[in-house]
């Protein structure tokens, strides 16, 4: 999920930057600062929205920054459990698929890929026995979050495409004509049923 999150800290400002006028030094700081930057409480740093406002600076004996006590937005994105998301599969294993969701990067094991037997093909896919559907390097998928582990820099995120709706996005577009079809195969006999019984009045 996005957010856009305003904070108030006092944002180190490096010797370098102090030719810049105050606002940009602060600007072009806190952009280095939140550059692949992510929190657990927080979430991930996509970008330094703006500077809204920067109070006196101060500077600490010993050290040559100086320190301005500002408010800033931010825009985050932060997983959440059962989030839906739209990603590119980055990589096949014979574990799983990683998928790429803008932000940062998740994991589907292979028995959450696709409603089916699934196994790990030659072809650097992985394989539905039954559905005869395939998983590979570059498919757009809508996947669900099932599973979010905070441990190291950056969050493991597990997810799944087993449910109804999820998935490729070729495989979704076939269930829904092959849904709709079974829809007007119902109305049409239905539409005979009545006929038949208005013959027999």
């Amino acid at each position: 999920m996005f957010y856009l999150t305003e904070v108030d800290d006092y944002v180190r400002v490096e010797p370098k930057l102090f030719g810049l006028p105050t606002k940009d030094a602060v600007d072009k700081q806190l952009r280095e600062i939140y550059t692949d930057y992510y929190d657990k409480e927080l979430g991930k740093v996509v970008l330094t929205i703006e500077v809204m406002k920067i109070g006196e600076g101060v500077i600490i004996p010993g050290d040559g920054a100086a320190y301005y006590n500002s408010t800033f937005k931010l825009l985050i994105w932060k997983p959440e459990l059962q989030e839906l998301i739209y990603g590119v599969i980055s990589e096949i294993t014979s574990f799983g698929a990683f998928i790429d969701m803008g932000v940062i990067g998740g994991m589907i094991h292979i028995s959450q890929t696709m409603n089916d037997y699934v196994s790990f093909s030659k072809a650097n896919s992985l394989l539905g026995k039954s559905s005869k559907r395939s998983l590979k390097q570059g498919d757009l998928c809508i996947a669900r979050i099932v599973a979010i582990s905070h441990k190291g820099d950056e969050p493991k995120i597990g997810l799944t495409m087993r449910q109804p709706g999820l998935g490729k996005l070729d495989w979704i577009k076939e269930d829904k004509l092959k849904k709709e079809k079974e829809e007007k195969r119902i109305i049409k006999l239905e539409q005979k049923k009545v006929k038949k019984k208005v013959k027999k009045k």
